[in-house]
């Protein structure tokens, strides 16, 4: 009785080893970011789904020139502590004769002078000063893990009031962000913002972390009953990285901002499903506006359409200073 009671225990005790060595592998593969560029270089994770999203595949030129732009500008190194005593940098660009703030929240493992090198020359040129900041756990940021915005949102918000302790003019400030940058932007919405905060940009930004990656999950390994899967990402996330994957969510925020929101998206991002910014603007409660560009990959509707995109940016600005 005694060794049948050893062997079940045994049994039960390799299934939860195997049963949480797969939702670790999960894990590490999205959220914990120590070695992302080991990883990086070795491209473990080079998906068809990103190449293709990535707007050097159809405007490589473009972009290219836009991020060598904002990597020969003489820029300020700033630093904060986040809510959790991370320190966290970004760089800031001030205009000649500026008429607003714009603080700029970059995508998943991404980078502000990557993800906004198209669109950073025209705002810099329009009188904006820029702050690009860099994640948690991404550029000269501190950080082991990406929260899909449950932590990133309270950096957003720090980072508001950083530039509004600055803003000896008191000019407008807004928060402009791509991808989860831009989930990230939603969610700080829902928090208490400076006052000269007076709105935000969304270009490609999704609902939810869970969501996101139930979506990832049927579109890119079609796989479409991941339950398990999340249950024990979400453990890891509660016991590793300080946050719940329900925190990582827009639409509290959404149904509390009452400050305006332009929303953009591209009809053929598979990256993140133009869908989440369809249903981000149904259940926003303050003014606001939605360009959905149907040639478009994820953050590539400033390419696809620069005069449009940047005929709405202008417009929102002059609209709301």
């Amino acid at each position: 009785m005694r060794d049948k009671v050893i062997k079940v225990l045994g049994a039960a005790s390799v299934a939860a080893s195997v049963f949480m060595a797969a939702g670790w592998s999960f894990f590490k593969m999205i959220v914990r970011c120590k070695e992302q560029k080991k990883l990086m270089r070795k491209k473990w994770f080079q998906l068809s789904h990103i190449k293709l999203n990535h707007p050097r595949h159809k405007f490589e030129k473009e972009y290219e020139e836009g991020k060598a732009w904002c990597m020969q500008q003489d820029m300020q190194d700033c630093y904060m502590e986040s809510k959790d005593g991370l320190v966290l940098h970004a760089y800031y660009l001030p205009a000649e004769n500026p008429k607003r703030f714009v603080l700029l929240s970059h995508g998943y493992k991404g980078s502000g002078f990557g993800d906004f090198a198209y669109t950073a020359r025209f705002l810099h040129e329009n009188n904006c000063n820029l702050l690009f900041i860099d994640q948690r756990c991404c550029g000269a940021s501190q950080g082991e893990y990406i929260t899909f915005g449950a932590w990133e949102q309270y950096d957003v918000q720090g980072w508001a009031y950083y530039i509004s302790k600055r803003n000896k003019k008191r000019l407008p400030i807004y928060l402009y962000g791509e991808s989860m940058g831009a989930a990230a932007v939603l969610m700080a919405s829902g928090h208490k913002l400076p006052a000269e905060v007076r709105g935000l940009v969304a270009d490609c930004g999704f609902r939810s972390m869970k969501g996101q990656v139930k979506d990832m999950a049927a579109d890119w390994f079609h796989l479409h009953w991941i339950g398990l899967m999340l249950f024990r990402l979400d453990l890891f996330c509660r016991a590793l990285a300080s946050f719940r994957m329900k925190d990582a969510d827009t639409t509290k925020a959404l149904e509390k901002n009452k400050r305006p929101v332009l929303f953009f998206h591209g009809e053929e991002d598979t990256y993140v499903n133009y869908k989440n910014s369809i249903y981000n603007y149904s259940v926003c409660q303050a003014p606001k506006d939605l360009l959905i560009i149907s040639e478009a990959r994820h953050l590539c509707s400033a390419y696809e359409k620069p005069e449009l995109y940047r005929e709405k940016l202008s417009g929102f600005f002059e609209k709301y200073d």
